[in-house]
């Protein structure tokens, strides 16, 4: 290796991770992970290659895996925290799941990236399964704790365990993206999300 390259390989990083990952989830979100090619992901993220396979040494793989880890916890606080500051949290969990049959496209607030990369690539790729599996459980543990004080507060029946529906509901937002992806009508969609949630009431 060249003095110059061996400059380049131990120059510090002078960009910021996450806005650049950030800048590269749009180019797979809108291209998807097969077609999004190195340049235009590069040209996003407003970095060399120098600097790019200094941070992601496993290339568009790592930079991929980066983007769903980054993308998943982002998606959870965000829905974590506007469910804990709503009035009523039966009713925004409604209209959440809703919104998902009118989302012509992979909108950030209804986690339709996500739900493309599990349907996908989870079964084809380690790392992404456990990513997907363990934003699953945190909807689950989310929606089984608002269902439980739901419950308390005398909102909704008490009849049915709220782990359970908890499960329903993480189930649900799964398995929407994979009907999306055979059935685009948002009619039939919403039917089929407000017969899940006849359990909530």
């Amino acid at each position: 290796m060249s003095q110059k390259n061996n400059l380049m390989a131990g120059r510090p990083k002078i960009f910021d991770e996450q806005e650049a990952v950030a800048k590269a989830t749009e180019v797979f979100r809108d291209k998807g992970y097969d077609t999004a090619s190195a340049e235009e992901l590069l040209g996003a993220m407003g970095i060399g290659k120098g600097s790019f396979y200094l941070c992601f040494k496993g290339g568009k793989q790592e930079l991929y895996i980066r983007s769903i880890s980054q993308f998943s916890d982002r998606f959870y606080q965000q829905l974590s925290s506007a469910i804990n500051a709503s009035k009523d949290k039966i009713h925004f969990i409604k209209e959440f799941f809703i919104s998902l049959a009118y989302a012509s496209d992979c909108d950030k607030e209804r986690g339709c990236y996500l739900g493309n990369a599990l349907v996908q690539l989870s079964e084809k790729d380690h790392e992404i399964k456990e990513i997907t599996v363990q934003l699953l459980k945190k909807l689950q543990s989310l929606f089984a704790e608002t269902i439980r004080n739901a419950q308390k507060n005398g909102q909704i029946p008490g009849t049915e365990d709220p782990e359970i529906i908890g499960w329903h509901l993480s189930n649900l937002w799964n398995g929407i993206h994979v009907t999306r992806r055979m059935e685009s009508s948002p009619e039939i969609l919403k039917s089929i999300i407000e017969m899940n949630l006849k359990i909530l009431d």
